[in-house]
């Protein structure tokens, strides 16, 4: 398998012309690393962290396809599993060249990923996985949900750790650019909240545009990272730099 735990592959700035939201980032080499283990008419994959959102799952499958074409990646097609079809899940992984295990409420998407027993499926899976955000953070062997909506941090029945799909033991805390500074339920998201549940782990946090490269010889991040660790942020990596860990 060659994985992608991205925070966000999406750049916003698109030519005007393409009438696109996003493309994907070309910066930190990731189109790049993208395109070396792309398999033209690839068949992919997206599953949604929003089995009921069919509006927002279908503008994920326009926008992706989409993304791949602009950067000259042909997609025999791209589709989705929501909850309209995930019983079909284990024919939809066994057939996919690639899959997207897309952005949301992390819980919330791995309750979905339990239901449709991806954990299993991917066991033998040896095509492309990419995370975004959400779907990052749930590749972990254990995974780390820092609390994120209202609410979350003062409620003692929120599970802030749990068994992850097992495909990488890297914590992801991603969109560091935008939430770094982020108020939640009157406590400081990192400085309060995250720093705290840091003691015995390592958590990588990446702002959009970083990820981490991860295949059989090992993993490599690129682009600006931070490590947090018993209680510390520490800078590891630089914007089009990377390391390997």
């Amino acid at each position: 398998m060659i994985l992608f735990l991205t925070s966000s592959p999406c750049d916003d700035h698109v030519p005007s012309h393409m009438h696109l939201p996003c493309c994907y980032f070309e910066k930190n080499d990731f189109v790049i690393n993208l395109k070396k283990y792309w398999k033209q008419n690839a068949k992919c994959l997206i599953i949604s962290a929003a089995p009921r959102n069919f509006g927002l799952n279908n503008e994920m499958v326009y926008t992706f396809h989409r993304a791949f074409l602009y950067h000259g990646m042909i997609p025999e097609y791209v589709r989705v599993c929501d909850a309209r079809n995930d019983y079909h899940i284990s024919d939809l992984v066994k057939e996919s060249d690639m899959i997207i295990l897309g952005g949301g409420h992390v819980p919330t998407q791995m309750d979905f990923f339990e239901k449709i027993g991806l954990r299993e499926l991917l066991k033998e899976y040896k095509g492309i996985v990419m995370g975004i955000s959400a779907g990052s953070m749930n590749c972990a062997e254990t995974v780390y949900a820092q609390p994120e909506e209202a609410g979350e941090s003062v409620d003692q029945d929120y599970r802030r750790f749990f068994p992850g799909l097992a495909l990488t033991k890297y914590q992801i805390l991603p969109h560091y650019q935008k939430v770094k500074d982020n108020i939640l339920d009157g406590k400081r998201l990192y400085e309060d909240i995250i720093y705290q549940d840091s003691f015995h782990q390592r958590f990588y946090a990446l702002p959009d545009s970083s990820y981490i490269l991860q295949d059989k010889d090992g993993a490599v991040l690129y682009g600006e990272a931070y490590l947090v660790q018993d209680g510390k942020l520490t800078k590891i990596c630089e914007d089009g730099e990377s390391v390997i860990l």
